[in-house]
């Protein structure tokens, strides 16, 4: 998942939550005016999360699995 911001600079950053292991996903929730992207195990813990104000977000950026491994 590739998430860009407006940052306030001027120039947009851009943030990236991948599934660094089998097995684990990536979801994204709303609340309460903020995004939040999360990566997770199987049992749904988890392992990092990264939490942005929805009024700065351009765009949401969902890539599809790589199914080559």
């Amino acid at each position: 998942m590739e998430i860009v911001i407006d940052a306030g600079d001027g120039t947009p950053r851009t943030y990236e939550i991948t599934a660094t292991r089998a097995g684990r996903r990536v979801e994204v929730a709303t609340r309460r005016g903020f995004v939040e992207v999360s990566e997770l195990t199987r049992s749904g813990t988890a392992v990092r999360t990264a939490r942005f104000m929805s009024s700065r977000i351009l765009a949401l950026v969902e890539h599809p699995a790589d199914e080559s491994g």
